[in-house]
């Protein structure tokens, strides 16, 4: 009998093992649902009766039982009553911050988050770019550091809600505005409009996009409260049609949160679309500018999607810095209006690669590679004033202390790195790709490489034959900057200002070359059907079309930089070293790697390749001066850096820890 008796115990115990492990595995299931963790569900129905008793109850700004954890049962999501938004049936103000997950590592991302809920922020907002989630048309990514889903469920355990912007289009100072340039292989698309073409692409985009976000609705048990149709409508508007071909995709794959619209004030008017609540975008508070919005809807709760706390920059012009004060100041004049508010940015990262964006307003500027913005935390993640001031404001706001911020993480200066290594582009050609052969000029996008999606980014090498020299016209062909050399002779420059050089006379037949580089897509403004890359059309000699060309795709991608490790053309640096060429040389990291900063001093212009991955453009003519080195792309041991140089390579690589972004200028 004792046996049996123990048997049972035994089983007893076991049992209830099992049902412990069950209820923490479905804790666990559950762990991004919101959520009454303070107060119980019982306080949310309190609370929501409490606000149909009294239409003039007074919104609590604790929301301690609303953040996404456990909240069983939840229907009514984020909806808008007379002016207020309310979250499960209780008065809410979103308190937001914006953070791409495609500008920051993964493994940087819970890190970021956890910084922005102890700032005093209850909701992440985030774009979607269509061109690195279909690079290539019908081949989908969303792997790695484009792992949306995870991205999103993140932001669920840490406790933020989340406000989805999936475009199509994202601006965001991005290439193209996320917008893949596959799409310009049509010579008659008409992006951002129900142009077929257009909408088939978005179709087949969304078809994949949708099925992994509807899930993750607030409805579903997911973060998503609320989802914006496309994106600043208002300053392009040139099709009536198009806010609403967006807002039914969104519908008719199974978006059922609370849909938003985002323009500044000039765009308010175009920018709106039945169905979706209109917000504002702004930096300088204006009281009548949140007034405005009364005219394009009435009685609905106010929000400022974008409050800028900076601004980005462009090669050649300063680091764009907004005073703290001004910031924290702006942002509780919008409270005490009683609107909601984004922080864009509250993290901007790095435009890693050649992912930065252009604007061409009467003249053409690329953005550097840093996406610092001078946001709340800088490009790597530490706190500025912006921070520590803004959470004194949020935690006053909310009547309670905040959690602390996490230990900022120590950044590493590594010395000197010496390049050794040298590697002539003409040398390296004849090996590292196929020239396609073509009678006339073809621009990037339409080239037959990247099984039929031709060149996105990088450089293209257009090379012909002459017998003579005179006068080189591009009739303003040459998107965005040419070197021209003659045989490996250089001979300057073509691009938007200079359109015109003279060619030597030489005798007999000679290359005439041309190294055209993509600096940027336009991200915002009417231009973006004109962004087609390499030469756009004839380059005249003497007013006779070139002809005849052998044309190289240079996009850089992994597997080039993969075919240079293996070239047994690398020689000695050379005293008078010139470009276009690869350099070579290792960063010795002893222990676990931190952070760091490179630094180019005496190079004049080009990309940076670490252990194989794009850290992104340098460029003498500023203001960047370092270029972001996550830890996470480093390794103890040697760490390979290749640089491709345009034009004078620097003997050596400085590894800082602190950054250097330019000189600053102050917004007014």
């Amino acid at each position: 009998m004792g046996g049996c008796g123990g048997r049972r115990r035994r089983r007893l115990g076991a049992l209830l093992l099992l049902l412990l492990l069950a209820g923490l595995l479905l804790r666990r299931y559950y762990s991004f649902l919101p959520v009454v963790s303070e107060a119980c569900a019982n306080d949310v129905q309190q609370r929501r009766a409490n606000h149909r008793r009294s239409p003039l109850f007074k919104p609590m700004f604790n929301w301690s039982s609303l953040i996404p954890l456990q909240l069983w049962g939840r229907t009514l999501g984020l909806q808008t009553e007379d002016s207020k938004f309310l979250l499960e049936g209780v008065p809410f103000r979103i308190f937001g911050g914006s953070m791409h997950y495609f500008r920051v590592p993964r493994e940087y991302w819970r890190d970021r988050m956890v910084k922005m809920k102890t700032c005093g922020l209850n909701t992440l907002t985030t774009y979607v770019p269509w061109n690195l989630h279909e690079a290539a048309r019908g081949k989908f990514d969303f792997s790695g550091n484009l792992d949306l889903e995870a991205y999103l469920t993140l932001a669920a355990e840490v406790g933020l809600w989340v406000i989805l912007r999936p475009g199509p289009y994202i601006c965001s100072e991005w290439e193209l505005g996320g917008l893949p340039s596959w799409l310009l292989q049509d010579p008659d698309m008409q992006l951002r409009t129900t142009y077929k073409g257009f909408t088939e692409a978005v179709d087949a985009y969304f078809d994949h996009l949708m099925a992994r976000v509807v899930p993750l609705q607030y409805k579903k048990g997911g973060p998503i409260i609320a989802v914006q149709v496309e994106n600043e409508y208002g300053s392009y508007a040139k099709d009536p049609d198009y806010l609403t071909y967006v807002k039914m995709a969104l519908l008719d794959r199974g978006i059922v949160e609370l849909l938003m619209t985002s323009d500044n004030k000039d765009g308010l008017s175009s920018g709106y679309v039945e169905g979706a609540l209109a917000t504002i975008n702004l930096q300088k508070v204006d009281s009548t500018l949140l007034i405005y919005l009364d005219t394009i809807q009435q009685k609905k709760p106010k929000m400022v999607m974008e409050y800028w706390t900076g601004w980005f920059d462009s090669w050649g012009g300063p680091h764009n810095i907004f005073d703290a004060d001004d910031v924290v100041n702006s942002v509780e004049e919008v409270l005490k209006m009683g609107a909601s508010i984004n922080l864009y940015m509250f993290h901007g990262g790095t435009n890693f690669g050649f992912m930065n964006g252009a604007l061409d307003f009467d003249e053409y500027k690329p953005d550097v590679t840093s996406y610092d913005y001078d946001a709340v935390l800088t490009e790597a993640g530490d706190y500025t004033s912006k921070f520590f001031k803004l959470r004194q404001l949020f935690s006053k706001i909310i009547g309670q202390p905040l959690p602390l911020p996490p230990v900022v993480t120590g950044k590493a200066s590594y010395g000197t790195v010496q390049l050794p290594q040298y590697l002539s582009l003409w040398e390296a050609l004849p090996y590292i790709v196929e020239p396609i052969r073509s009678e006339f000029p073809v621009n990037m996008e339409n080239l037959p490489v990247n099984d039929g999606n031709g060149q996105a980014y990088g450089y293209t090498l257009y090379e012909t034959v002459i017998t003579g020299g005179g006068q080189l016209h591009s009739r303003d062909h040459i998107r965005d900057r040419a070197q021209v050399f003659v045989n490996t002779l250089f001979i300057g420059y073509l691009d938007y200002n200079t359109v015109e050089l003279s060619v030597p006379e030489g005798q007999g037949f000679r290359k005439l070359r041309l190294l055209v580089e993509n600096c940027g897509r336009v991200n915002y403004g009417l231009m973006l059907n004109e962004q087609r890359k390499g030469l756009i059309g004839d380059v005249f000699l003497n007013n006779t079309p070139l002809r005849n060309f052998k044309i190289y795709s240079l996009e850089m991608k992994p597997g080039f930089i993969e075919s240079l490790r293996g070239f047994t053309a690398w020689s000695t640096v050379p005293d008078y070293a010139m470009g276009p060429a690869f350099l070579r040389g290792n960063l010795q990291v002893q222990y676990l790697p931190r952070d760091t900063f490179l630094k180019l001093e005496g190079w004049e212009k080009g990309v940076v390749f670490v252990n194989g991955k794009n850290l992104g453009r340098y460029w003498k003519i500023g203001p960047q001066e370092t270029l972001y080195l996550p830890a996470t792309w480093l390794k103890p041991g040697n760490n390979e850096i290749i640089v491709f140089e345009e034009r004078i390579p620097g003997w050596i690589i400085q590894s800082l820890d602190l950054p250097y972004l330019g000189r600053t200028h102050y917004i007014d």
